[in-house]
């Protein structure tokens, strides 16, 4: 259904995927999908804020799943269960915000809600009147007499996404800010009464001010090939790394994701893959071969959430590091390999995402390959005194004749490991 510019409609699902899509062309903006959980028209705390650098509600009520390409189409999806929304919330903002420039160089762009359990499409809004805004309330998911309602709204900011979290009480820290004269600080508690009343016990020390969110997005480059978690926020929680691949040349047009909708190769099997070296000198890989899917509650604090071999996967392959644990992990190699389907990574694409759960988003893109390689060292993370970096590797490394992928790794960054052979 297609709606105007102010129309409603009712939501009758118990959780829905509202999905924001638009056209990819050449020069073409990339856009982001976020959501405010409000209370009264303001969000709680910068908790109620979801989006690509915290990717989902405390609540479980709202989680970002990232993004998908399928030819010249792009999508960014926000996943909403109802059942979760706590009693205080009331309204969920759906916003878009454009990286380097205005919404008029965005074509196509549209925000639809589905069904989460069958597929239906229940609203669609179109937004066809964008020009400089860099960041656009699309719609939004608000409670009407204890029935969920979404709304078409298509309010643009020019002052793009910091402009439109801080309008409702999102409190933003962005680099830039550093060498401005800091704000003067504003006491909320209530000063005690003068003079003052003898037994009256002294006011409960006041909660340390959350940490604002930041909205940049960190890339590696070959000139910037490294950055250090902590000074992105990334300290704690969970750490996913998820690779995204697209296909280059003879199979233009066919866009697909690690683990899922690989329609190039019907047998294409790309493994996400990890090497670890923890400080009690203790060494291992976490891999779908031989099972070896690590665990995040105990050594090596590491864990492949699953082998999508089929393309089933909505996420394809993600690999999540517990950073309540980062004392413990002396270094961290993430790599790929082709299981099968390919003879070496031409004519790939890809692009690596670290999202800290507490941070920044850390991405960069590999290299062309041009090299019959069928493993390829994608970031190393080390500790330095307490911190960790993650390094850009983007190697492709081609393997001996019988030499195993995994063999040709461990040998060009001195693990050290014996291998025997693995299977699936």
């Amino acid at each position: 259904m297609t709606m105007l510019k102010g129309t409603n409609v009712p939501v009758p699902a118990q959780a829905v995927r509202v999905e924001l899509g638009w056209r990819t062309t050449p020069g073409a903006l990339d856009v982001d999908a976020s959501a405010l959980l409000l209370s009264s028209g303001k969000v709680r705390s910068d908790a109620d804020f979801v989006f690509y650098n915290q990717p989902a509600h405390a609540s479980g009520a709202v989680r970002h799943e990232g993004k998908a390409t399928d030819g010249d189409r792009v999508t960014d999806t926000l996943a909403v269960d109802f059942s979760r929304v706590e009693p205080a919330i009331d309204r969920i903002v759906v916003a878009a915000s454009s990286d380097g420039g205005g919404f008029g160089r965005v074509t196509g762009l549209y925000v639809r809600v589905v069904d989460a359990a069958s597929g239906a499409e229940t609203a669609r809004f179109e937004s066809t009147d964008a020009t400089v805004e860099t960041a656009f309330i699309l719609g939004e998911l608000y409670l009407r007499q204890g029935a969920w309602r979404f709304r078409a709204v298509g309010q643009g900011y020019s002052t793009g996404l910091e402009g439109l979290a801080t309008d409702f009480g999102i409190s933003v820290d962005e680099p830039q800010r550093a060498q401005q004269p800091p704000r003067p600080q504003v006491s909320h508690a209530t000063p005690s009464p003068s003079p003052p009343v003898p037994m009256t016990p002294p006011p409960a020390p006041s909660a340390p001010p959350a940490t604002p969110v930041r909205l940049t997005k960190v890339t590696l480059t070959k000139e910037t090939p490294s950055v250090s978690l902590s000074k992105q926020g990334g300290t704690s929680g969970a750490l996913r790394v998820n690779l995204n691949w697209e296909v280059r040349k003879q199979f233009k047009g066919w866009g697909a994701k690690l683990g899922r909708a690989v329609a190039m190769h019907a047998d294409l099997d790309l493994d996400l893959c990890a090497l670890f070296e923890l400080t009690d000198g203790s060494k291992g890989v976490v891999q779908a071969l031989g099972n070896s899917f690590g665990s995040l509650s105990r050594p090596p604090f590491i864990h492949l959430d699953g082998d999508d071999r089929s393309g089933a996967l909505s996420t394809g392959e993600n690999l999540t590091v517990n950073l309540d644990h980062k004392d413990r992990l002396r270094r961290l190699l993430i790599f790929v390999t082709i299981y099968e389907g390919a003879r070496s990574f031409a004519d790939l694409h890809a692009t690596v995402t670290l999202q800290p759960q507490h941070g920044a988003a850390i991405d960069f893109s590999l290299d062309e390959c041009t090299v019959p390689s069928t493993v390829c060292a994608l970031a190393l993370i080390t500790s330095n005194g307490g911190d960790l970096t993650v390094q850009r590797e983007a190697r492709y490394l081609v393997p001996q004749r019988g030499v195993s992928p995994q063999r040709t790794i461990d040998a060009a960054y001195g693990w050290g490991m014996n291998w025997t052979p693995g299977r699936k």
